[in-house]
């Protein structure tokens, strides 16, 4: 396991003696079986050691990111009822009754904690990730260990995934669920080399690939795009050990995985999957070949279907008077719905909305299976905006716009992006006689909403659009 930029490297030996020490002091701190511990990490060995440090102890995970703002931060530590935060930062200001420590370094001597079975197995929760969902604000998505192990077997059933003498770049952000999973997880379970880099750099990426010599990327479409940009040769020198890419949280446009196979001979596979699935659900890797537009097949051991709003196994029909509404389909559409071992235990903290009596999680993903079998992702039932694989509610930053005294309404919605999938955009309008510019609406939520939640375009209008009950009709402005 290794750093990029600062050269810190250690054997699996060592990172064993690290997690012990880490939840040796966790239990000091009073962490107990099912008491939750908040990480506040980078991609980094810091954040490696402090996850299985924590599930070591019997803990259960919070991964939260470091860069989220103050109030967004304390609010997801105040939801999830985190006794503990690991963070970097020492001058972090916590909320009453909760405990900062800092990340394990090298122990001094021998390691004393002993594992006394609190680590938790089966139905425990190993992990509560947080994600916006269709119907509120963020809920935490209560991951077992028995779903974590479920999905890293699933992904071990395609043939080429991973194996013990890869080398797998991993510069998505742990605590996101992809980064995780696929990324984190899955080089553990296999023993491969995990090469960590806490921010992607075009340039700088390229050059660790070469140096680290990667055989295997973990990425999304923002990665690969600003790869494409690249020049051939450079591209072909510095990737020239990659045998194998995987994109995945947003849709890779074909351009850019026409021009990477071009330049480097390797192709690029996506895949598709939600954090309530532990992720992965369906990858191109199971045939063997990308197919531009699709994410491919279900993995070995999870079961897919088409079904309508209401959980029945048919078709979802679509609107004829609506022409946005009408596609180049081999198959009919309908919500993608998931079975498996890998499915999440409901949301935190009651369990509750999670897979039906059957099995069954019905998503709110609207998609079609193409004559091959393969599935495509069409749209979304709702009005969720995904931004490189994070989930941003509008009401959430509406909310935050309309804080501002100059607006007196305000509407987002995702647009479409080649390098995140999609982008925020805002339609605000003002208050009468106010005075007011796109920089200081996006100066606002920067202070108050994490980087991916903060409008990349905003436009003025004089109103917006209606149902006759009032209701803000979102498709109307996207």
């Amino acid at each position: 396991m290794r750093e990029t930029g600062t050269g810190r490297g250690l054997t699996y030996a060592q990172v064993e003696a690290l997690v012990r020490a880490q939840a040796g002091r966790l239990v000091d701190a009073g962490i107990e079986p099912g008491d939750r511990v908040a990480l506040r990490l980078p991609t980094a060995v810091d954040f490696v050691v402090a996850i299985f440090g924590a599930l070591r102890a019997g803990a259960v995970v919070v991964p939260l990111s470091p860069q989220a703002p103050a109030p967004e931060f304390e609010k997801l530590l105040a939801h999830s009822g985190a006794k503990v935060v690991i963070t970097r930062d020492t001058e972090e200001t916590l909320p009453d009754g909760v405990t900062g420590l800092t990340p394990e370094s090298d122990p001094d001597g021998p390691v004393e904690f002993v594992d006394d079975g609190r680590a938790g197995a089966g139905e425990d929760i190993a992990v509560v990730s947080y994600t916006s969902g269709t119907t509120g604000p963020p809920r935490g998505v209560m991951l077992s260990h028995r779903a974590l192990l479920a999905n890293l077997e699933q992904l071990s059933g395609v043939e080429g995934v991973l194996t013990h003498d890869d080398r797998v770049l991993i510069t998505i952000p742990l605590f996101h669920v992809y980064g995780l999973g696929p990324g984190l997880l899955q080089a553990v379970s296999v023993g491969a080399t995990a090469i960590l880099s806490e921010r992607f750099e075009a340039q700088r990426t390229l050059d660790d690939c070469a140096e680290h010599g990667v055989t295997t990327i973990t990425g999304v479409p923002t990665m690969y795009s600003e790869f494409a940009a690249l020049g051939t040769e450079e591209l072909r020198g510095k990737l020239a050990t990659v045998r194998r890419m995987t994109s995945g949280a947003a849709p890779l446009h074909p351009k850019v995985l026409g021009a990477l196979r071009e330049a480097t001979g390797v192709d690029v596979y996506e895949g598709y999957g939600l954090t309530e699935c532990a992720p992965v659900v369906t990858s191109t890797l199971v045939t063997g070949y990308p197919k531009p537009g699709s994410v491919g097949r279900p993995l070995p051991g999870v079961e897919l279907r088409l079904v309508d709003s209401d959980g029945t196994d048919q078709a979802v029909p679509l609107d004829p008077d609506d022409v946005d509404d009408v596609f180049e389909a081999d198959g009919e559409t309908g919500l993608v719905s998931i079975r498996g071992a890998n499915l999440f235990s409901g949301y935190w903290p009651d369990g509750g909305h999670g897979p039906d009596d059957e099995g069954w999680f019905r998503t709110g993903d609207v998609g079609y299976l193409d004559v091959d079998g393969d599935l495509h992702l069409v749209d979304r039932a709702n009005d969720l905006i995904i931004v490189n694989g994070f989930n941003v509610f509008p009401t959430e930053v509406e909310a935050v716009i309309t804080e501002l005294p100059e607006v007196a309404e305000a509407a987002v919605v995702g647009v479409v992006d080649e390098r995140s999938g999609e982008a925020v955009k805002a339609f605000v309008v003002p208050a009468a006689g106010a005075s007011l510019s796109e920089q200081q609406v996006v100066d606002h939520c920067a202070a108050h909403l994490a980087g991916y939640k903060v409008p990349h375009a905003v436009e003025f209008a004089e109103s917006l659009p209606h149902s006759a009950t009032g209701k803000l009709r979102r498709v109307r402005l996207r």
